[in-house]
Formats: C-alpha cells, structure tokens, sequence
C-alpha cells in the first residue's frame, strides 16, 4: 500500500506534466557573455551541466507561478502559496547536487509539492548510473573521484554508491527474473551449472529462431538438484515459455534437470547432452599419461557429420576403454546417446558445434569474472545472485547471434520432422 507522501509525489508530478500538454509555458534562460565566458574557463562540460542547474531552476519557478501566481500580487484562483526557500538536490549523472527549491503550502496548510523538482530528483537515474559505472569496472572506494563532476555534489561516498548499487542490482535482477518469456520463439534452451565463487549457479539461456541468445532465468544450486531445476523451469514456463514447442535441450550431465524437462516438455523435449561435459568427465578418470589420446579420440568421433559414424566412433573408444580404464568407460557410456542428438537430428555442421555443448553459458559468465572482479569479500543473503543476475544482462548487451544462426531453419524442420515420427509410432502402438 503506497504512502501519503507517495501519492503527493505521483499527484505533482502528473500535475507538471499536465501543465507541459495543456499550456506549455515557454522557458527562456538568459546567460550574460561574462559569464558564459568565465565558465567556459573550466571547460564545455562544466559551461553545460550550470546552464543545466540554472535551466531546473526556471523551470521551478515557473511551476511556483502557475500554482501561486506572481509574487506579491494578488491571485484568487490559486492553489498555494510562496513559504520561503529550501535547499534540496537533484540527480545529475549518478550524482547528488544541491539546489534551491521554493516551498508551497496548500489553501489547507498542507505542503505543496513541486512535480519538476520530483523528477530532476528522482532516484532511478541516480541508481541506473551506479550500476551502469559499477559494470564498467569502477570500484565504489573510486567512484566519487572519477565521477564528481560539480563541486558541491554529494552522494558519491562508498556507503552512498554502495546503497544505490544494492537497489538497482535488485532492481535489475528481478527484471531478469520477472520478464515475460511469451513473445521468444526459441529453438534451442541451454541449462548448465557453473561454479561460481564456490556456489554452483545455473543459468537458462534461450537461442531464438533468428539466432540471437537471450537469459532466461538464474537460479542458485546444482542441476543435481531436483527441487532448484524444478522450480527454475516452472518458473520458464509461467512466464511464458511454451514447453509444448519441440525444440532442443542442451543441458550437463544433471539427471535431475534431464528428469524435469522430459517431465514438462514430454515427447517435444529433444535433449542434447553437453559434449563438452561428457570429455571432461571421461578425462577426469584417466592417468596424465592417456589423457591426450583419449581426449582426441572424443573430439574426432563428436566431429564427425554422420549419426553412425560418430556412434560407431564412440563405442569403438568405449570397448579400448573397459580394457584401459572401465571407469572411465562406463563415464563413456553413460547418456552417450543423448550426447549425439545433434548428430541424429542432422543439424548442419556450423550450427551443430554451437549446440553441442553449452559453452555459450561458458562464455558469458566469462564477462560475469570481469564484471565482478572488483569484487573482494562476497556476503550472505542476494549477493552473488545480484552480481551474477547484473553480469548476465552485460553478457547479453554483448551477444552476438550464434555460429551457424543461418542453419536454424534445418533444425526446426528436423525437429517438427522428429515429433511426426515419434507421433506415428505411437499412434502404431495403441493401434
């Protein structure tokens, strides 16, 4: 339930705005030369951001005469009147600067609110602005020395920009998590659990038709999880994402996150077990000393353009394996079918290099590292999940469309090609 002092804030400012549309009073401001020739000693910049004050100024005053009329004369329609000056602030380029402000009281007695002075004060921009520098790599001990661009701002101290960091990670996280899913036709949903300051992230990310990526959601846990994935992907699908749609699942080796898509997305789930992953774990059993063999033998086989000859390929290696190492072979075995789909889909070679692993979450939480490197202490509670949720909205300024963005249309028939199969067989059992 919204405050008093929040319905007066909306209340002027809609009253401003309304006084812009429907008599659009004319600003002009007056600068002697003198003077725009003394402030042009400190530069352009400078000469611009006191022509900005002086130019919020007038436009209080403005707003001040069109409630209260001119001063000292009389004014029966008027709805409040002058009670002496205040010194306020407003928001300019993350930063406070102080400013004058005159006061108005109601026929009522009650404070009048300026709305121009609600908007040049207005927090989001303030905010917007900490998180904006703080992405690009300024530490919060640094900010108000590199950012302060007015003498008398304020604002700009560590705990300030700390605070004002706090409220627009949230604020953007929650845009991550609450943003509507219905609109993106996706061809393929990639699912991994990355390490993360030793917390295990996973990460939803969506490849649209055209190719380009978008995140979908973040949850903090491990795909071994069947609560965390069950939750993630519920949370997929009330915001929009139509599991019916047969698209590909590139996912790690988590049985709990294969067990809860086939368990939403039914007979339209096509999944794809990450590659890259399935190297990993099959490496990780071996001695130093057969890594490098082995680990060629996996990438020749996953390289191979033909169904067959990849699992032919594959099961070769697995029967070397039983007599060199059989745990490494059973790693091998385990879910090597769903390591080929690509290959069974026959999706062209570009794109099916993209969508055999799920190194594109890989690489964005490359740019999630960068973005936290300032980082020295991480805190209990919404911390990381804030840090990780605002790198991932930097990765995705910088994405580009995948490798192979134009062999999509050949996936989406193999897939709709797929689902008539899988349909037809069906329909001959129940027959």
């Amino acid at each position: 339930m919204r405050r008093r002092y929040q319905i007066d804030q909306q209340r002027a400012v809609q009253q401003f705005r309304q006084l812009a549309r429907e008599e659009n009073p004319n600003i002009q401001m007056i600068f002697p030369m003198a003077e725009v020739v003394g402030l042009l000693q400190e530069g352009v910049g400078h000469l611009l951001r006191e022509a900005g004050l002086s130019l919020m100024n007038l436009v209080m005053e403005e707003e001040v005469r069109h409630l209260a009329g001119e001063r000292h004369e009389q004014h029966p329609a008027r709805r409040a009147h002058r009670w002496g000056k205040e010194d306020g602030y407003c928001v300019v380029d993350g930063q406070k600067v102080p400013i004058q402000r005159t006061r108005l009281r109601t026929q009522e007695n009650r404070e009048q609110r300026l709305g121009s002075y609600e908007l040049f004060q207005r927090r989001g921009p303030l905010e917007h602005g900490v998180w904006d520098k703080m992405m690009r790599g300024l530490s919060t001990r640094n900010y108000g020395a590199v950012v302060k661009d007015f003498h008398e701002a304020y604002g700009v101290e560590k705990s300030a920009v700390s605070d004002n960091f706090i409220a627009a990670s949230r604020e953007k996280l929650q845009e991550l998590m609450e943003r509507p899913l219905s609109e993106l036709r996706l061809c393929a949903v990639l699912i991994d659990g990355t390490p993360f300051r030793d917390r295990q992230m996973i990460v939803a990310l969506g490849i649209n038709s055209d190719g380009r990526k978008t995140v979908l959601g973040l949850r903090e846990g491990a795909t071994e999880n069947a609560t965390v994935v069950s939750e993630l992907l519920s949370d997929l699908a009330s915001r929009g994402l139509d599991f019916g749609v047969p698209r590909l699942y590139v996912v790690d080796g988590g049985k709990a996150l294969a067990a809860a898509v086939r368990r939403l997305a039914g007979e339209a789930a096509f999944l794809q077990r990450c590659q890259v992953h399935k190297r990993r774990n099959v490496i990780d059993h071996l001695p130093e000393e057969h890594k490098p063999a082995v680990k060629k033998k996996l990438q020749n086989a996953y390289a191979m353009s033909e169904y067959v000859d990849a699992k032919r390929a594959l099961e070769r290696l697995h029967r070397e394996l039983m007599e060199l190492n059989p745990s490494a072979a059973r790693s091998l075995e385990e879910g090597m079918e769903e390591t080929l789909t690509v290959h069974r889909l026959r999706v062209p070679s570009q794109l099916r290099r993209t969508l055999a692993s799920t190194n594109v979450i890989e690489s964005a939480f490359s740019i999630v590292e960068t973005v936290c490197r300032n980082v020295k202490r991480w805190r209990a509670g919404d911390h990381i999940e804030r840090w990780v949720g605002s790198g991932l909205l930097v990765a995705e300024r910088q994405f580009r469309k995948v490798q192979g963005y134009r062999e999509i249309p050949a996936l989406l028939t193999a897939l709709a090609n797929a689902v008539s199969k899988k349909t037809v067989v069906e329909q001959g059992k129940v027959a």
